[in-house]
């Protein structure tokens, strides 16, 4: 079985810092993470490849993450660009540089946007991105999650990846309103979710995998084992776990007749196939 990681991160901070980062609280993650990081990663946890996602708005991290996709190691690079300025000029730029050939699909950090509703901007060209046979990689806090559903309904060409399955806040033991917005979303054909970083939704230093539980279940029950892509949010699983152990919690949380789909297949096939949500 091929494992492809459909969600991990790079950065040198000294070319594009990471602004996000707490020293004190994020201390682990606080130095830069590179190609020779990734790759023990990827060997400590039995992956084969992974998908690159962008950690901040810029595009220099994207163009730097395109260069260091001609490793093999790498399918995938979900980039940033301006989706309010001039999409064409922007993706052409991209797609004709070292690596432009694996720009899977566009993300901008939402959640941390100083627009709690950036997404319904009508100046976000969502569009350009069905056009270009690229994916949009939603981030989003739980109380943004009726915001990422009118944001997926409103452009039903657009194929959608939920990232962290929309952040469910495992830590304050209340998910009914998260449970009833991810079933409303789930519900929508042009979208899929990634089985990641909900670790961080704990309380880091004492949280159980029985905590991880019922999101898991209920987001599998929600989109069904052929729309769930694993991903590792490594570095930041580092936060509350590691990788290694995050693959282990996946492989012990979902039906062992689903490891292939999510520990893969559906990555293979929703980023790398051509053939989207």
């Amino acid at each position: 079985m091929t494992v492809i990681d459909a969600h991990a991160h790079l950065w040198q901070r000294a070319r594009t810092p990471q602004s996000w980062i707490d020293p004190a609280s994020m201390a682990v993650i606080d130095h830069d993470f590179w190609v020779d990081d990734l790759a023990a990663m990827q060997a400590a946890s039995g992956i084969d490849r992974t998908i690159l996602v962008q950690s901040t708005n810029s595009a220099q991290e994207t163009r730097d993450l395109l260069e260091v996709a001609s490793e093999d190691s790498v399918a995938g690079v979900v980039g940033w660009i301006d989706l309010e300025a001039d999409v064409a000029r922007q993706l052409d730029a991209l797609r004709s540089a070292r690596g432009g050939q694996k720009l899977v699909g566009i993300r901008h950090l939402a959640h941390i946007d100083p627009d709690p509703e950036w997404l319904l901007r009508p100046t976000v060209d969502f569009a350009a991105l069905a056009a270009n046979d690229l994916i949009f990689d939603l981030v989003v806090h739980a109380p943004q999650l009726r915001t990422a559903a009118a944001t997926i309904a409103a452009y039903p060409d657009v194929s959608f990846v939920l990232d962290h399955l929309g952040n469910p806040p495992i830590a304050s033991g209340d998910l009914d309103d998260w449970r009833r917005e991810i079933r409303s979303i789930a519900a929508l054909p042009n979208v899929v979710a990634k089985l990641s970083g909900i670790t961080l939704q704990t309380n880091w230093n004492d949280w159980s995998v029985r905590d991880l539980r019922e999101p898991v279940d209920v987001a599998l029950d929600a989109f069904g084992p052929e729309r769930l892509l694993f991903g590792s949010d490594w570095p930041l699983v580092l936060l509350a776990s590691d990788a290694p152990a995050w693959v282990d919690i996946v492989r012990e949380l979902i039906p062992t007749e689903h490891h292939t789909a999510i520990l893969g297949g559906n990555a293979e096939r929703i980023y790398l196939g051509g053939t989207h949500a």
